[in-house]
């Protein structure tokens, strides 16, 4: 941040007009007394000599002298003061993310660059740091709540006051610089309808929004008004969403059912629970939603064939025998990766993208190689970065990297964003053909099955059993053409049957 510091030397220079506090030492001479008031929302500072009644008035800009400019550093915020810490832009594009866990509680002593929370948009998951050091003051989101770039996160004191402050902020009402509170002359009054308005705490919210219930319009019976699970659950009672019944057992602790699992447990009983779920779409799903209503809107072109693996079982199985490093699985994937790297760059019009709106064709210099990988949290497609420029072995340690990331669901923005042609390995689990869907931008998708033992005739005439690898070529026929589609599989074919042109061609 750029500050400016105030010289009493040469002639007024137009354009400065607000002066940071921290450098009003340096405008006052040391026998002076300063008196700070508020003209239209920003600090006025007077300096009043004691041996002289001269003042230093900044509205006045002839008592300026000169104003340059400084680089050195200042806080952002004076220390103690509440400070809302918003959802920043984490990607191109991206608009909300989801909230999936906190990393602290209200409350909570918060250093400098410490992770607060894990968030996840469309392209990845992120972890939000803290600017400031402070503590926590009020959390205004749970964990499966969408928040939407720019809204607050959270709230919090900074400085090393607030430990003592927080308590203070927690028995008063918060003098927040908000749209959803009103200053009148007696003081700030508080809008209980702005989202978090009442003290609570993430699970406790998350309830109330289970129940449908606005958590503002309960009346919070913990400390400092804090709206806890057994006000929401009276709550909830009150307005008949669930009835109250007491444990026999302890008498002074009340226990709620919700009159509906009372009705599915009745049913459950008697073999007649077919209740229906609803289950909200978040994170890689949901992307999922967006991208394949895009993709159904292009004409798919599809070119099946069936690949011979015996050679590449041989040099699959030499390289994992001589293999030294426990660290490295060879697999047949980083062979069909490279291969087909090999093979774009004989048809580059399969490594491209289509722009629409330009009717223009991007051939694409970089081969970015995206591998389907299927995890707990969705469908997610890692790419691995100039394939033509990387060894078999760098492949395969890319490709083992990516995939513990996405098992984690730890991948990054840059590892997700970039593709220019996808791999998705159904046979892995099991199939034997799949039809798979373009993942635009890009203009083609391949489909691999399992690798199975099956017979096959030789020159000869002879039979003789053949491991068959079938592979389904997915193209955007607005920009492939069937025969382009099966040249380019022919080429990708001779290089995985006879994998010693893999040396040959390798640069």
């Amino acid at each position: 941040m750029i500050s400016r510091r105030i010289l009493q030397k040469k002639s007024f220079i137009s354009g400065a007009r607000y002066v940071c506090s921290a450098y009003v030492n340096k405008c006052v001479p040391p026998s002076s007394s300063v008196k700070k008031t508020l003209i239209l929302g920003f600090p006025q500072f007077t300096s009043v000599s004691a041996s002289s009644p001269t003042q230093f008035d900044l509205k006045s800009s002839y008592a300026i002298k000169k104003c340059g400019f400084s680089t050195e550093a200042v806080l952002d915020q004076p220390v103690g003061e509440v400070i809302d810490v918003p959802l920043a832009q984490t990607g191109e594009g991206i608009a909300e993310c989801e909230l999936l866990k906190w990393f602290v509680e209200e409350g909570d002593q918060v250093e400098e660059f410490q992770p607060l929370c894990e968030v996840q948009s469309d392209k990845a998951t992120i972890e939000i740091t803290s600017r400031y050091k402070g503590k926590v003051l009020q959390i205004l989101y749970g964990p499966g709540d969408i928040v939407k770039v720019g809204e607050t996160l959270l709230k919090m004191i900074s400085g090393s006051q607030a430990s003592t402050l927080i308590s203070e902020a927690l028995n008063e009402t918060l003098p927040l610089p908000s749209d959803t509170f009103e200053t009148g002359s007696e003081g700030v009054s508080f809008d209980k309808n702005h989202k978090g308005g009442v003290l609570s705490t993430p699970t406790v919210r998350h309830l109330a929004k289970e129940y449908g219930i606005n958590i503002n319009d309960i009346l919070g019976t913990g400390k400092d008004g804090r709206v806890l699970k057994e006000d929401v659950l009276k709550y909830a009672a009150n307005i008949g969403l669930c009835q109250l019944v007491a444990h026999p057992q302890a008498s002074s602790t009340e226990q709620l059912q919700i009159k509906e699992e009372d009705t599915a447990c009745a049913l459950s009983l008697d073999g007649c629970n077919f209740e229906d779920t609803r289950m909200p779409l978040r994170g890689f799903p949901r992307t999922m939603v967006k991208s394949m209503t895009m993709a159904a809107k292009v004409p798919h072109f599809h070119y099946l064939e069936e690949i011979n693996c015996n050679s590449l079982l041989k040099l699959k199985a030499s390289f994992q025998n001589d293999n030294s490093d426990p660290d490295v699985k060879h697999t047949f994937l980083p062979f069909l990766i490279k291969s087909l790297s090999m093979a774009l760059t004989k048809y580059p019009i399969v490594n491209s993208s289509f722009n629409e709106e330009l009717y223009e064709v991007i051939l694409k210099g970089s081969h970015n190689i995206g591998v389907a990988i299927a995890t707990p949290n969705g469908l997610v497609v890692p790419n691995i970065k100039k394939v033509q420029s990387l060894s078999i072995l760098e492949i395969t340690k890319e490709l083992s990297r990516l995939q513990q990331l996405a098992l984690t669901n730890k991948l990054s923005s840059e590892d997700i964003s970039g593709g220019t042609i996808t791999l998705s390995n159904i046979g892995s689990i099991g199939g034997k053909f799949g039809s798979p869907i373009l993942n635009l931008p890009e203009v083609a998708i391949i489909a691999i099955g399992r690798i199975q033992k099956l017979p096959r005739f030789a020159d000869d005439g002879s039979i003789y059993p053949a491991s068959i690898m079938n592979v389904n070529v997915g193209a955007d026929h607005r920009i492939v053409d069937g025969a382009t589609v099966a040249r380019f599989c022919n080429e990708w074919k001779l290089l995985i049957e006879k994998p010693e042109l893999l040396i040959l061609h390798t640069r």
